[in-house]
């Protein structure tokens, strides 16, 4: 079982009339294996996983894996659905198209309770064994917490539940899960505030600011991790203006905008709901990105 840590990219899903743009999708990957990043991340929340078809998730991740092979970098690829039997179907195909592991977000909409997690999440991580698996517990997206306690059920209970993408914004919960299982792997879900938890014990970042700034925010990670703190704290505060900005509307939404203002993606393509950011807000963005010397 491979664990997949350090500093990896929620990357995004470009689209061209409507359809998956399979060139630029690669080429993105590429980019981020080229500026430092430990693994990619296609088919999140970023990734507009909700609004993607079952073979459009698959050819995602199928990209992915070919793009890594044979480099450093490796594949943390989505697999969550609010069906128990989706995430399934979507765990197992990840695993024979060989990814490192799969990070898998809580059931979103119908709320379960701590139990249904529990339930849900050991049939996803008993369907796929020998498979490295993440927890992802977004409650602002998804309208549910994974309380530590389940967390701890669940890495007591499956062996292949080795750590969590942790995005509550709340570094008391970090460390309360810290305190139950010192062995977890804690990946920040918050841009904002990956050096914080990074510097309270965390192995690493799943990162929406890495699809415009992998040498940064990889940059963040390692030097963190190697305790060149005072450069990585100067490196998290000249980050955070841009890291605010990205979440001026839904992600998403402004993390493509920037990449299509910075001429990384040639269209700038959403799935409904999903539309493009206000006039203000891409004033804003534009305004930001000026701080910033993006990599081509």
């Amino acid at each position: 079982m491979t664990i997949v840590t350090g500093a990896t990219t929620a990357i995004i899903t470009p689209f061209k009339n409507g359809k998956l743009d399979e060139q630029t999708y690669a080429r993105l990957i590429q980019r981020q294996i080229d500026n430092g990043i430990d693994a990619v991340c296609p088919v999140g929340t970023t990734g507009e996983s909700c609004t993607l078809q079952f073979d459009e998730d698959v050819r995602c991740i199928e990209i992915a894996v070919e793009v890594c092979k044979g480099t450093k970098t490796q594949v943390l690829a989505g697999a969550g659905s609010n069906a128990t039997h989706e995430a399934i179907r979507i765990a197992q195909q990840a695993q024979k198209l060989g990814v490192d592991a799969i990070f898998s977000v809580s059931p979103y909409y119908n709320k379960p309770t701590q139990e249904g997690l529990y339930q849900h999440y050991k049939a996803v991580a008993d369907s796929v064994p020998d498979l490295g698996f993440m927890l992802y517990n977004v409650p602002g997206r998804t309208g549910v917490d994974i309380l530590a306690s389940t967390v701890q059920r669940l890495y007591n209970d499956c062996k292949n539940m080795y750590g969590i993408k942790e995005a509550t914004g709340s570094l008391d919960r970090v460390i309360e899960l810290q305190s139950l299982m010192p062995n977890l792997k804690i990946l920040s879900g918050d841009d904002a505030i990956d050096y914080s938890i990074l510097t309270s014990g965390g192995a690493g970042i799943t990162s929406v600011t890495a699809n415009l700034l992998p040498d940064l925010k990889s940059k963040l990670v390692h030097d963190t991790l190697a305790g060149n703190l005072v450069e990585a704290k100067a490196l998290s505060e000249k980050l955070y203006p841009i890291n605010k900005v990205l979440f001026c509307e839904a992600n998403p939404i402004p993390i493509k905008a920037a990449m299509y203002i910075a001429g990384l993606i040639d269209t700038l393509e959403y799935r409904l709901p999903l539309t493009a950011p206000s006039v203000e807000n891409m004033k804003a963005i534009e305004k930001i990105l000026e701080q910033y010397e993006v990599q081509k």
